[in-house]
């Protein structure tokens, strides 16, 4: 008698607990569910002094799911009406600079619940063909968000096209510009590292750093190298102040989101107007990678793609000298101009 009423004991325990299991299965369902379909609250007005600190960043809700069929064309007008979702044209823009950190930004900045970034490069101002075909075209091809979301797109050859200052002001006189640099002869060694991989993937040849850095008749720093032309910060920012004034740009320290992204981030999201809501959950270091990776929640991970951090070459260090003597004049007034000062040789 006693066996029985210990093993139909057991028999109940297992069912109550095969339900509690199942309930709790249920609920961590529907909240995910619920997290990626219900729509953020609008900004002005709506998060407390304290919100950061009272739940984890929710970015998820407008990156998954609904979203993500959207992005795939899956959805159809009336899911889009139902849902209140709009292709926004951007309210800002990293304009550059190319190997100065522009990716790293712009998925950076995809944490914060209120961006929504552009996956791809568009290249509307910077493309002849591309811009003759409309900015409805352009429009179009940013991605779905809720109309309190602002829609950030990245082209970092924005920075040095002659033409786009004036393309982009005629969009949008008011829109916020955003540029990240970093040490000019760093970032020109990457650059030109980035052109070799290049090269050696289709099995090609391409001369040296120094070859093309430094011009062999005048053994002068050769100005009509690109990656030494991008470079000079100063140059190519005067011809964007002829359209916009100094303080719709925000200038981003490149080498310093590499180490210490968070205050980098936090600086950035005043400027766009932002409430704090990227925090030091949502960035941990990978030390296989050297870098950052980004947590946008308990259960997704992110780190950038593998070609980030590439090795680059050895250059003679009397080469780096020299292009270090030339930018400096350039990066002085760059400091003069944006008010903002870097440790740069």
């Amino acid at each position: 008698m006693l066996f029985k009423q210990q093993a139909l004991l057991r028999q109940k325990l297992f069912v109550l607990g095969s339900l509690a299991i199942g309930s709790l299965l249920y609920l961590v369902a529907r909240v995910g569910s619920l997290d990626r379909l219900q729509p953020l609250c609008p900004i002005d007005g709506r998060f407390g002094p304290h919100a950061q600190d009272e739940i984890p960043l929710r970015a998820l809700q407008f990156k998954r799911g609904l979203l993500h069929e959207f992005r795939k064309g899956n959805a159809t007008k009336e899911q889009i009406r139902l849902h209140n979702l709009v292709q926004q044209l951007p309210k800002a823009i990293i304009i550059g600079v190319r190997k100065g950190g522009t990716r790293a930004l712009l998925e950076m900045l995809n944490l914060h619940p209120a961006v929504v970034k552009a996956s791809q490069e568009i290249h509307f101002f910077d493309n002849d063909e591309n811009y003759a075909k409309g900015i409805e075209w352009y429009r179009k091809k940013m991605p779905f968000s809720y109309p309190h979301q602002i829609t950030i797109e990245k082209s970092p050859a924005y920075f040095i096209t002659e033409e786009v200052p004036e393309r982009i002001y005629k969009m949008n006189s008011s829109i916020k510009l955003l540029i990240i640099v970093r040490e000019p002869t760093t970032r020109a060694i990457s650059d030109y590292t980035q052109v070799l991989e290049g090269k050696e993937r289709k099995n090609k040849t391409y001369y040296k750093f120094e070859k093309l850095a430094i011009d062999p008749n005048t053994c002068e720093v050769n100005t009509k190298y690109k990656a030494v032309r991008t470079s000079i910060y100063t140059k190519h920012l005067e011809r964007w102040l002829k359209y916009f004034p100094i303080e719709q740009f925000h200038i981003v320290d490149g080498d310093r989101l590499i180490t210490e992204p968070l205050p980098e981030l936090q600086l950035v999201e005043k400027f766009l107007n932002l409430p704090p809501r990227i925090s030091q959950y949502n960035l941990y270091f990978n030390a296989t990678r050297g870098f950052y990776c980004l947590r946008f929640n308990i259960v997704f991970n992110k780190c950038l793609a593998g070609s980030k951090g590439r090795i680059h070459p050895e250059v003679d260090t009397s080469v780096i000298t020299k292009l270090r003597k030339f930018f400096h004049p350039f990066n002085q007034k760059f400091y003069q101009i944006t008010g903002r000062t870097f440790n740069w040789p």
